[in-house]
């Protein structure tokens, strides 16, 4: 951007402060939309980066960043990574959303097609059943009432174990402990095994939660290159000659946010390289289970230093919160620890309720019906989806969505907030510093029993990426 455009930006910007209405960021981007209305500011030209307005105007960083959001989010300008703010093109606005939200404005309630859950099916009457069976066994209540062993009673041991089998991968009880859900052992492994400082590869888009907990642990999270097998193990194999790495963490079936699926080859690949480089392997199969034909585990490969989590939460029940780690008996102790730690022991409740329904077949039959409605859901609107360009499995509960180019996916979520809708964005899936890839995460579960719910979704988010091509 020219010096003068500058002086004229600022000038420009000191009017709206003097003589706008509302609060400043208001003032900001109405000013900067008059003037660009005007023909002041003309397409293409660069804004002035954040700080130098800030400093200019006497204003925070904040409020500039704001401005600038709202006109980006209205059309005006579009944000390019590591390059600047600029002005769009004629003829490429979107219309202008009718004035300004007041913060105190109670918005209607949103439908969340941001995240994955199991779709409710018959868990309910199921768990009123067992609990109506438990309640007429004081004695197993009395056990169930008391502290158990940090890594499960036996037979719980073993009902995870029958969970987590797959094919040729035929997990020991004994190598199995009870975790309260999927993300209480993700956070009782990384505690258990690595430390403050260490440095744990995944892939560039990775599960948000392993991010959180990374960041509390202070543990390094390196991203690495993906293709649509998902981690690529020469991106692991150059991470690991350039940095000192203590374990990788990836999701080989249905991977969040991607959808992709490792072959057997790859799997194999991945482990060779963590054997040769002495890493740790905690891979996550949440969604994994969803997928009956899905090849064999990491775990299976290099079971001598293989993590693998499991739970329910994504198949059966998320609130019941049962999940299941499978380790190395030589770990075993060390994660028992963590698990004593966090919360002495997985609830012996919850664990038993689950124990029975893997037992009698019930968890199967909830894991048979959430994968049937997930595939007459994905069917109902797939059709919406023509013509953009998308990634999904037949057994993902999502479709990874590409936003037009010139256009950022946070624009997208935004315009469809304002219709009450909530997809994710790529932004809260990537991990380091790269440029971060223009994808929609979108899901189908989160309607009960609403077929036209879920197509409006569809066909808002549709409809918004088909406007800006």
């Amino acid at each position: 951007m020219t010096v003068k455009v500058s002086i004229a930006m600022v000038s420009i910007l000191h009017d709206g402060l003097a003589n706008g209405v509302g609060v400043k960021y208001k003032r900001l981007a109405d000013a900067v939309e008059k003037a660009i209305g005007e023909g002041v500011i003309e397409a293409g030209c660069k804004l002035p980066p954040h700080r130098l307005l800030a400093d200019s105007l006497g204003v925070t960083i904040g409020t500039i960043s704001r401005a600038y959001g709202e006109l980006e989010r209205i059309g005006l300008v579009v944000a390019r990574v590591g390059d600047g703010t600029y002005v769009r093109q004629r003829g490429m606005e979107r219309p202008q959303d009718k004035g300004f939200r007041n913060v105190s404005d109670e918005p209607p309630a949103c439908f969340d097609m941001s995240r994955n859950q199991p779709i409710p099916g018959q868990e309910a009457a199921f768990m009123r059943e067992c609990l109506v069976e438990l309640a007429n066994d004081p004695g197993l209540l009395q056990q169930l009432t008391g502290y158990t062993a940090e890594s499960g009673l036996a037979r719980h041991r073993v009902a995870g174990a029958v969970w987590l089998r797959h094919g040729d991968f035929v997990p020991h009880a004994d190598q199995v402990l009870c975790v309260n859900g999927g993300q209480h052992g993700l956070l009782c492994a990384l505690m258990a095994l690595l430390k403050a400082g260490d440095t744990v590869v995944t892939e560039h888009l990775s599960y948000p939660g392993l991010i959180s907990v990374a960041r509390q642990l202070g543990i390094k999270l390196i991203g690495a290159a993906m293709d649509d097998e998902g981690l690529l193990p020469s991106a692991l194999e150059d991470i690991c000659r350039q940095h000192r790495v203590a374990a990788v963490y990836c999701t080989p079936t249905i991977q969040n946010p991607t959808a992709a699926v490792m072959s057997i080859p790859r799997r194999e690949a991945i482990a060779e390289v963590c054997r040769q480089h002495n890493l740790l392997i905690i891979e996550d199969e949440a969604h994994a289970v969803l997928d009956h034909q899905r090849p064999l585990p990491l775990s299976y490969f290099a079971p001598e230093r293989a993590v693998l989590i499991g739970s329910l939460s994504k198949a059966v029940s998320a609130g019941l919160r049962v999940g299941y780690l499978h380790a190395p008996q030589a770990l075993i102790g060390r994660i028992s620890s963590a698990i004593r730690a966090t919360c002495w022991m997985a609830n012996p409740l919850s664990m038993e309720v689950a124990s029975l329904w893997i037992e009698n077949g019930m968890a199967e039959r909830l894991l048979d019906e959430q994968i049937t409605e997930i595939s007459r859901r994905k069917a109902l609107v797939a059709g919406v989806l023509d013509g953009l360009s998308y990634k999904t499995h037949t057994y993902s509960p999502h479709f990874w969505v590409e936003v037009p180019e010139l256009w950022r996916a946070s624009q997208i979520a935004a315009e469809l907030k304002e219709n009450n809708y909530l997809v994710a964005t790529a932004e809260a899936f990537a991990v380091g510093h790269a440029a971060v890839p223009q994808f929609i995460r979108v899901s189908v579960c989160n309607s009960v029993g609403n077929d036209g719910l879920l197509l409006g979704g569809f066909q808002a988010l549709a409809l918004a990426l088909t406007d800006i091509v």
